[in-house]
């Protein structure tokens, strides 16, 4: 893929939803752009594999093994394998997220 995207303007918000937008798609990993409106979540769920989720815009809730992490626009936060993780939009935000199995 030789196309140029916009990590903050890649998927626009979308009213009462999660907009998602698949950037790269590997047996070894995945490169996913979100866009949450405010109050949406992503349920408590496991992966096999660690994931990094770089805020773009905004700010969420991300709780990582029943521990809750604010985090925002410019910084980052690792999801290790296995381990229980929930993401909540505190306002509208958008991540980058980056999964690399193992």
């Amino acid at each position: 893929m030789k196309e140029k995207i916009s990590i903050t303007d890649g998927v626009n918000y979308s009213k009462g939803s999660i907009v998602s937008k698949q950037i790269i798609n590997k047996k070894t990993g995945t490169v996913t752009l979100f866009a949450f409106d405010k109050g949406q979540s992503l349920s408590e769920h496991t992966a096999p594999f660690d994931a990094m989720a770089q805020v773009t815009d905004g700010t969420a809730t991300v709780i990582i093994g029943g521990e809750p992490h604010k985090v925002k626009t410019g910084e980052m936060i690792i999801m290790p394998a296995n381990i229980t993780h929930a993401v909540k939009a505190d306002v509208k935000f958008k991540m980058l997220l980056t999964m690399v199995r193992g």
